[in-house]
């Protein structure tokens, strides 16, 4: 296993930090002054039901398309007004909700595509090689059609064109949907806290509440546009008020 251990390690400053940050589509408010830290390696869980803003949210830290107000940092850069692939440059790759395949391509020239971003790393951590030795199943896949890949190793492939962005942020909306729970069980949260072993600080917006926890050290909770929660797993579980009302459980 390659040594990741430096990877935000002495950094005691937010990789990303939210002051009173709102956000809008149009005229419609989706997000109402957030206010918002995530600490290197870290691994927080936004949570919220269908429309609390979570996508939104996600989002703004690429500065893709709301109109936003009030301070986003990544990094110690306030990263208002710039073009997304900026803000990517500065470590932080999304996997978006859906995967984004690219339907026409083989696994492995989806994957190529990945490595050709740009990064300020001095060395690659994740290379092809690497890939292929932690996502076995996309090595046995590399000649097929992503358009013939399942749900789970579409999630892997999204996943690892990611990590070949040689990213320190790992931003993910929704990565258990449509997935089964074993595949969930068996191959997501395995993932998800292995990288968050390597040093990732891992941002994931679920609904998923179940599958979200098992890997989060914070949770959010999103309600209209609002931060009504912020605190550890546990206290969360042991609110069920909170969950009745917020999370529909």
């Amino acid at each position: 296993m390659t040594n990741t251990s430096h990877l935000n390690a002495t950094s005691e400053k937010p990789v990303i930090q939210l002051r009173e940050a709102s956000a809008n589509y149009g005229g419609l408010r989706i997000l109402h002054d957030i206010n918002m830290t995530v600490m290197p390696g870290e691994t927080l869980a936004i949570l919220g039901r269908n429309g609390a803003g979570k996508t939104t949210l996600l989002h703004a830290l690429f500065n893709m398309g709301p109109t936003l107000s009030g301070t986003i940092e990544i990094k110690g850069q306030t990263i208002s007004h710039w073009p997304t692939y900026r803000i990517a440059r500065l470590g932080m790759a999304l996997v978006p909700q859906g995967r984004g395949v690219f339907q026409t391509l083989a696994v492995h020239e989806s994957l190529r595509l990945a490595t050709l971003a740009k990064t300020s790393r001095d060395k690659a951590l994740w290379s092809l090689e690497r890939i292929y030795n932690e996502f076995p199943r996309l090595f046995e896949r590399r000649h097929s059609s992503c358009a013939a890949l399942s749900g789970g190793e579409r999630q892997m492939l999204a996943l690892a064109r990611a990590l070949l962005t040689q990213p320190d942020i790992i931003v993910l909306d929704e990565p258990s949907e449509g997935l089964a729970p074993l595949t969930i069980d068996d191959m997501l949260v395995g993932k998800l806290r292995f990288l968050a072993s390597e040093g990732i600080t891992l941002v994931l917006a679920e609904q998923n509440v179940s599958m979200a926890l098992k890997v989060a050290s914070r949770a959010i909770v999103l309600s209209a546009g609002h931060i009504v929660f912020d605190g550890s797993p546990q206290a969360l579980l042991d609110d069920s008020a909170l969950h009745q009302q917020h999370l529909g459980i």
